[in-house]
């Protein structure tokens, strides 16, 4: 998968701080499943690779782990960049906030296409108007 351009990005804390020890894991507040602190493609971990579930730490950057919520973010949606990264986009249910996450190399791939499909999957989108396309 491409890489976007450093000088388009958004701040980010240093790839090379890592939270925690390599044998860290915090437990996922969804599906209670113990998860290592560090991921495949990206540099902080912030959810679950079971149920994508995730929970309200960083503030402002990713990474920073500021924020005082601390709230369960619930996966709502998927989107897509200019060069082909999928996000997690997450929503808190204690304050109501949204946030977008990079996926992870090893999430679970059929969840991610559960929520990409929900918007097809509705009562106003019959199978008929999809084959007409």
């Amino acid at each position: 998968m491409p890489r976007r351009k450093p000088a388009a990005g958004r701040p980010q804390r240093r790839k090379d701080v890592r939270h925690g020890e390599p044998g860290d894991a915090f437990r996922c507040v969804g599906c209670r499943l113990d998860v290592p602190v560090h991921a495949p493609g990206t540099a902080h971990r912030n959810h679950c690779p079971n149920c994508l579930t995730s929970r309200h730490v960083d503030h402002r950057v990713p990474g920073d782990r500021r924020a005082a919520c601390r709230g369960r973010m619930a996966p709502v949606s998927v989107t897509v960049r200019d060069d082909g990264e999928w996000l997690i986009i997450h929503h808190c249910q204690s304050c109501g906030g949204l946030s977008a996450n990079r996926i992870a190399g090893d999430d679970n791939a059929l969840v991610l296409m559960r929520i990409a499909m929900r918007p097809l999957s509705g009562d106003r989108l019959r199978t008929g108007a999809l084959l007409a396309l």
